[in-house]
């Protein structure tokens, strides 16, 4: 099996640092009040490769080649989407399906994707509490994204846990978005940066539960 150990690499374009590309898929992004403002504001970074994919594939003829290029030009990768069903969006995994070849994602002599890092940025409807055993949910948020995490590792990636934001219905009214798309950004630009402790990271069950204690020098 590939090894797991955060791979620090770098991109050798015109930006010094990480680049990340950002695979965002809602089906009726027209009706979003929490996913809208991120995808703005990831749209806005310098180094961070957005690409909605029910606008450029509104019917799933998703083009392979194109994609697999995206991912070799880019060191960070990203699902960002509403959970739906306790998983993504059904574009995302048609893209898993068809872009993750066997030979080149995965499976004797490939390696295309071995030491990026992976990590899922979603929103959920229910509350944190709803996502544990005791909770209606069962299951931790990193738990119920356990096939992601498979798929990563099998495809050499590191796994990072979720960008995640817990009752996600309510977060405009509650005021909670200003300060979870500012976080968005903060973790984009560590990461382009190498600026966000990944070893610290890895084990945690979201990425942004005490974000400040994994960025240095913000």
């Amino acid at each position: 099996m590939p090894s797991q150990a955060p791979v620090l690499s770098r991109g050798d374009g015109a930006l010094a640092g990480r680049r990340i590309l950002i695979l965002f898929a809602h089906p009726s992004l027209d009706r979003s009040e929490a996913n809208r403002p991120l995808a703005a504001a990831t749209a806005s970074l310098e180094g961070v490769t957005l690409v909605d994919l029910y606008a450029e594939y509104p019917t799933f003829e998703i083009n392979v080649d194109r994609e697999q290029a995206r991912l070799l030009s880019h060191e960070v990768i990203c699902f960002m989407h509403p959970l739906y069903w306790y998983s993504t969006p059904a574009i995302l995994k048609e893209w898993q399906d068809l872009v993750l070849e066997h030979g080149f994602a995965y499976g004797i002599g490939a390696g295309a994707l071995n030491g990026k890092l992976f990590f899922n940025a979603l929103t959920a409807g229910g509350p944190e509490a709803a996502y544990c055993a005791a909770g209606y949910n069962h299951f931790t948020i990193r738990e119920l994204l356990h096939p992601l995490e498979q798929m990563a590792r099998l495809c050499g990636m590191v796994y990072l846990p979720p960008f995640a934001l817990f009752g996600a219905r309510t977060a405009v009214d509650e005021g909670r978005m200003p300060g979870h798309v500012a976080d968005w950004v903060r973790v984009l630009t560590a990461l382009r940066e190498d600026r966000l402790d990944l070893a610290a990271a890895v084990s945690r069950t979201t990425l942004n539960a005490d974000l400040a204690t994994l960025l240095r020098g913000a």
